[in-house]
C-alpha cells in the first residue's frame, strides 16, 4: 500500500477566494453570511447566505467560455487551477494516464436549469441552448477539470448529498493507496443558493431564519440554533503518492491516513438520531489509518446548526471515543461558513490541513448558549493555539451518506 499525502489545495469562498484569505478569515473567527443582495429574495421565508463574492468569471477565462460554464464548474475550474499552481505539479512532466479527477457536486447546475425552463415556458423550445445538458450535470465539474488539464486517468463525480467532498477524497486516497493512479484531484464544488432552492429548504424548515442577523445565524451546537445557512463554492486538494510526490520534490501539506464510510439506513432528511452511521464512518476512518481514538488531537465537526444533526453527531463522537470525546478538541467550520453543501468537506479539509500546518484550532462562532445535550470541547472562545498532529474531519449528507477521512501532519 502506497503513502498519500496532500500537494496542492484550491479554494472558492464566502471567506475568500484563495487558500491563504480564507484561512486568515476564518482563524480569526470572520462570519460569510450576509444578506442576499444578487437577486430578489423578498417573498422568501429565509433571505441571508454564504455568497462567494468577487469573483469574475469572464475576467478569468473571457466571456466565451465562461458563459459555457455553470457557476459551480466555474467554482471548481477556479479551486482546481490554485491547486494546481500551488503543488508546483508540471503537467507536461507527469504521465496523464496517472493523473484522475475526483470532484463532485450534490445538486449540479441548478441556476442553469431554472434559466432553461424560463426560456423554455417563455421563447419556446427552439431557444433552449443545446449547452443545457453538459452544463448542468454534476459530473461537469470533473469533466471540465480532466479536459482542461488533460487528465486521462480515474474520473469520478461521487453524488452523496454534502459528504461528497469528504467521498470524493475518500475514494481518491483509496485509488492513490492501492495504486491504481499517482495523482488526484479531489473535492466537491456548490453554487445552489437560488429563489428555488431556498424556497424548498425553507419549506421544509431546515434553513435558519435570523435574516435580521445574518452573521449569527450560524450557530452550531447552540441552543437557539434554527437550521443552517446555505453557502456556495468550492474546495479542492491534490492528492498524490508519497513516493510521486518525492520523487518531484513536491511541496507536502499534510498526509491522509483514514478513510470511513457509511450510510444511516434510516431516513432520506433526517440524522439518525443515535448517530449510528456517523459513529460507523469515524469508527472505519480509525480502522483504516491503524490509530486508536486516542490519537485524534481534532476533530473537524460536520455540524450544520440544526437541532438532530448536531445531537446526532455529538452522540457519535460519545459512542466512538468514550471518556476521551471531552479531551478533543472539536470546532465547527460551518458557523463561519454556512453549509457549502457538496463543497463543505473539500473545504473543511483544507481548513484541516491548514490546522495541522499551524498549530491552530478555528473557532466555533455564536456558541452563546450551549445546548446542554451538546457538551463536548467546542472550541468558542476564539481559535485555539495548540500542538496537532492528527486530525478527524467528518461529512455528513441527505439519504444517511457519512464519510470520515483522517489527516495526518507531515514530519
Amino acid at each position: 500500500m502506497k503513502k498519500v499525502v496532500v500537494t496542492g489545495m484550491g479554494i472558492i469562498s464566502p471567506l475568500g477566494n484563495d487558500v491563504n484569505t480564507f484561512w486568515d478569515n476564518l482563524k480569526n473567527g470572520n462570519s460569510g453570511i450576509s444578506s442576499i443582495d444578487t437577486f430578489d429574495v423578498s417573498n422568501l421565508k429565509t433571505r441571508i447566505a454564504g455568497l462567494v463574492r468577487n469573483f469574475d468569471p469572464v475576467e478569468r477565462w473571457g466571456a466565451k467560455e465562461a458563459r459555457k460554464l455553470d457557476r459551480f464548474v466555474q467554482f471548481s475550474l477556479a479551486a482546481a487551477e490554485e491547486a494546481l499552481e500551488s503543488s508546483k505539479l508540471q503537467l507536461e512532466n507527469i504521465d496523464r494516464e496517472r493523473f484522475g479527477v475526483y470532484v463532485g457536486s450534490g445538486i449540479g447546475g441548478i441556476q442553469t436549469l431554472i434559466d432553461s425552463v424560463n426560456t423554455l415556458n417563455d421563447r419556446g423550445p427552439g431557444r433552449v441552448s443545446p449547452n443545457l445538458v453538459p452544463m448542468m450535470i454534476s459530473n461537469a465539474a470533473a469533466a471540465q477539470i480532466s479536459i482542461k488539464f488533460g487528465a486521462q486517468g480515474p474520473s469520478l463525480s461521487p453524488v452523496t448529498a454534502c459528504s461528497i467532498g469528504n467521498t470524493s477524497i475518500g475514494e481518491a486516497f483509496n485509488t492513490i493507496r492501492n495504486g491504481d493512479a499517482d495523482i488526484i484531484f479531489a473535492g466537491g464544488s456548490e453554487a445552489a443558493i437560488t429563489n428555488l432552492s431556498l424556497a424548498s429548504f425553507g419549506n421544509a424548515k431546515a434553513l435558519s431564519n435570523r435574516n435580521e442577523d445574518p452573521e449569527r445565524a450560524s450557530r452550531p451546537f447552540d441552543a437557539e440554533r434554527d437550521g443552517f445557512v446555505m453557502s456556495e463554492g468550492a474546495g479542492i486538494l491534490v492528492l498524490e503518492s508519497l513516493e510521486h510526490a518525492l520523487q518531484r520534490n513536491a511541496p507536502i501539506l499534510c498526509e491522509v491516513i483514514g478513510y470511513g464510510a457509511s450510510s444511516d439506513a434510516y431516513h432520506m432528511v433526517a440524522s439518525h438520531p443515535d448517530g449510528k452511521g456517523a459513529y460507523l464512518a469515524m469508527k472505519n476512518a480509525l480502522l483504516k489509518a491503524g490509530i486508536s481514538a486516542k490519537e485524534v488531537d481534532i476533530i473537524s465537526a460536520h455540524a450544520t446548526s440544526t437541532l438532530v444533526g448536531d445531537l446526532s453527531e455529538t452522540h457519535a463522537i460519545k459512542k466512538l471515543f468514550g471518556d476521551l470525546a471531552y479531551q478533543i478538541p472539536v470546532t465547527a467550520n460551518k458557523s463561519m461558513l454556512g453549509h457549502m453543501l457538496g463543497a463543505a468537506g473539500g473545504v473543511e479539509a483544507i481548513a484541516l490541513v491548514k490546522s495541522l500546518q499551524e498549530g491552530i484550532i478555528p473557532p466555533t462562532i455564536n456558541l452563546e448558549s450551549p445546548d446542554p445535550e451538546c457538551d463536548l470541547d467546542y472550541v468558542s472562545e476564539g481559535a485555539r493555539k495548540v500542538p496537532l498532529s492528527i486530525g478527524l474531519s467528518n461529512s455528513f449528507g441527505f439519504g444517511g451518506h457519512n464519510s470520515a477521512i483522517i489527516l495526518k501532519k507531515f514530519e
